[in-house]
C-alpha cells in the first residue's frame, strides 16, 4: 500500500540528495501521538518507507514533482495522507513543494505465473556483520559491520537482504505463513547493479556519517502465493536496512501476466 503525493515547487532550488533527514522527520511528525510513534526508538524495522521527491534534478518555481510514502500498515499510511493534506507546506531541507494532491496508490507483484521488474528508486543500504567475515572471505582492519559492495559478490548481500525480509515478515505477517527463508526459491531470478555510491547521512540530530548505497534492477516471476506475499512485502517495506531513513525504496517497472501475455510499463 503507498500514498502518493504530487508536490509543486514553490521557488528555484537546486535539488538536494541528502533529503533524508528532513523528509523522515515530517513522516514521524505525522505519526506523532499515534500508536506507530512508539516504535520511533525501537531497534527494529519501522514498517515504512518513502521515495525520493522524484524525477530528482534542479527545479525551477512551479515543477512539479512526486512522493511515494510505503507502508504495509493501511492506518500509518492514513495518518501521513491527512499530515500532508492538512499542512500542504512540504519542506525536504532547503526543497520547498506545495503538496497539491495526496492519494491512495494500490501495489502488487501479480498473481502466480506473473513476471516483472522492481527497480530500486532510492539507494540500498547492505551491511555484512563481522562475524560473518570469515563466512564471505572479507579481509579488512576493523571489526565493525562492512558496507556491501561489488567485489564482496551476491552471496553475502542476497543473505543480508533476505534475513532483513525475514525480520520484517516476522514483525508484519502472521505468525502460522512461512518467510522468505522458510520457502524454495530466491527472492529475485536475477539482479543487475546499476550503481554503487557513497552519500553523507544524518542519522540522528548532529550525527552524520558516509554510508556506501547501491541501485539495483530485479527481475522476478511469482512461484506461488507465499512468494507473491514476500515481493509484495519488499514494495511495502523496502530492502536491506535504514528504509524509514528512506533506503531500498522499490518500484515496480514492468509486469507481464504469462497467461494473456499483456506486458504493461508501470510508472509507481
Amino acid at each position: 500500500m503507498r500514498v502518493i503525493a504530487h508536490l509543486r515547487a514553490r521557488a528555484d532550488t537546486a535539488y538536494d540528495n541528502t533529503y533524508h533527514h528532513k523528509l523522515r522527520g515530517r513522516i514521524w511528525n505525522a505519526l506523532d501521538g499515534t500508536e506507530y510513534d512508539e516504535i520511533h526508538d525501537e531497534d527494529r524495522p519501522k514498517g515504512f518507507t518513502y521515495s525520493n521527491p522524484f524525477p530528482p534534478g534542479d527545479m525551477r518555481e512551479g515543477d512539479e514533482r512526486t512522493l511515494l510514502v510505503a507502508s504495509p500498515h493501511e492506518e500509518l499510511l492514513a495518518n501521513v495522507a491527512a499530515d500532508l493534506k492538512d499542512d500542504r507546506e512540504l519542506n525536504i531541507g532547503e526543497m520547498p513543494f506545495h503538496v497539491d494532491s495526496v492519494n491512495g496508490l494500490a501495489t502488487d507483484v501479480g498473481e502466480p505465473g506473473t513476471s516483472g521488474t522492481i527497480e530500486t528508486g532510492t539507494g540500498v543500504l547492505v551491511r555484512i556483520p563481522p562475524w560473518r567475515f570469515e563466512e564471505y572471505g572479507i579481509d579488512t582492519d576493523h571489526d565493525e559491520a562492512e558496507f556491501w559492495r561489488p567485489q564482496h559478490t551476491m552471496e553475502p548481500f542476497r543473505n543480508q537482504i533476505e534475513n532483513n525480509l525475514d525480520k520484517k515478515h516476522d514483525l508484519f505477517c502472521p505468525d502460522y505463513l512461512p518467510g522468505p527463508s522458510e520457502t524454495d526459491g530466491d527472492l529475485f531470478d536475477g539482479a543487475d547493479l546499476i550503481k554503487t555510491f557513497s552519500i553523507p547521512v544524518t542519522v540522528t540530530q548532529g550525527q552524520r556519517e558516509t554510508w556506501v548505497l547501491s541501485k539495483w534492477r530485479f527481475d522476478y516471476t511469482v512461484r506461488d502465493d507465499h512468494h507473491r506475499r514476500h515481493l509484495n512485502l519488499a514494495l511495502d517495506t523496502g530492502i536491506g536496512e535504514r528504509n524509514s531513513l528512506g533506503f531500498g525504496f522499490v518500484n515496480i517497472t514492468e509486469k507481464e501476466d504469462q497467461r494473456s501475455g499483456r506486458r504493461e510499463r508501470v510508472d509507481a
